[in-house]
Order: C-alpha cells, then sequence, then structure tokens
C-alpha cells in the first residue's frame, strides 16, 4: 500500500465498512492485524502506515469486501494483505475490536516485539516501534528481547544489525 498512508482512525473506518460489507453478505469473518496497524491502533506509536498486515478468515469475502472498501476510497486493492502470513507462528490474541459481523484481533506485545526484532530494517519505523514495545513490557535489556524472540522462534538467531538497533535503545532508556 505504498501509494497512500493510512492513520489509525482510517484503518479503523475501514475495518469498520468491511464489517458492513461482510453484514450485507449475511458472513461473520476475524481478522488478526499485525505490523504498522497495530502499532497505530493499539500502541499509538506512529500517526500512520503504509500497509496494513493481516491473517483473515473467510479468505473470499473479506477480499471482496476489502476490494470494494478500496474502490469507495481509492486504495490498492491489496490495502489489506496477508504478506505477514510466512512469518507467523502459534501465538494468543487479544480482541481490539469486536463489531456485529467481524471481530479484529491483534497479537500480545511480546510476540509484535520477536516478530518486530527478526524483520528490523535500520533507518524505518522499527526502531520507534521496537522502543515502544520495549517500555509497553518494562525489558531491561537485549537479552531480555533475546529470550522473547526465542521463545516464539527457537531456531532463529536475531542478527547482528538487529542485536546493535536493541542495543542503541536500551542506551537510550
Amino acid at each position: 500500500m505504498a501509494a497512500k498512508q493510512v492513520n489509525a482512525e482510517e484503518i479503523k473506518r475501514y475495518l469498520s465498512e468491511l464489517n458492513e460489507e461482510l453484514r450485507s453478505m449475511d458472513v461473520k469473518g476475524e481478522i488478526c492485524l499485525y505490523g504498522g496497524a497495530v502499532m497505530a491502533l493499539a500502541y499509538k506509536a506512529r500517526p500512520d502506515t503504509d500497509d496494513v498486515d493481516a491473517i483473515f478468515e473467510p479468505v473470499r469475502y473479506i477480499r471482496m469486501a476489502a476490494r470494494r472498501v478500496a474502490e469507495r476510497h481509492g486504495l490498492p486493492i491489496g490495502w489489506l494483505n496477508t504478506a505477514v502470513e510466512m512469518f507467523l507462528v502459534p501465538h494468543e490474541r487479544r480482541i481490539l475490536l469486536d463489531l456485529s459481523h467481524l471481530k479484529v484481533y491483534i497479537p500480545p506485545a511480546d510476540y509484535l516485539l520477536a516478530m518486530k526484532v527478526l524483520s528490523a530494517r535500520p533507518g524505518t519505523l522499527d526502531e520507534d516501534d521496537l522502543a515502544v514495545l520495549i517500555n509497553h513490557l518494562e525489558l531491561g535489556s537485549p537479552d531480555e528481547v533475546t529470550e522473547i524472540v526465542k521463545s516464539y522462534y527457537p531456531n532463529k538467531e536475531v542478527n547482528p544489525r538487529a542485536r546493535i538497533l536493541l542495543e542503541e535503545i536500551f542506551k537510550g532508556q
């Protein structure tokens, strides 16, 4: 969705419109959000995001509803994308919005932190997102962060670039 940044209020509005589209089809759905959308909505860590990463069911109907929302608002067809799906491992989730035909979930902060550490890119909002999640979880060292990453992704290593980023965040606290 690089063509248009969306803020938290717009994301909420689009999700509400998805709910209405599902209602008109008499279909109930579920979405779990990830990435920048969660950072904007749940943690108010950033003003906007350039994509809405999610997994959802039923895929066919939610894609259809998302296409209609995109057409109404001039959004790219893939404004609601599932690119994150290949990086997911089992995790808990909590409800963010409970609408008549759409339940919107988010993962816990520690899971988001683990994902962010593994995908961290210097010079992006990842550093700010990491700092917000670290503060939210009241962590005291890069080693504590690494333990969280290992709890979700036992076969993944925190790369040296991410490790340096974490050390810089903790130095700045």
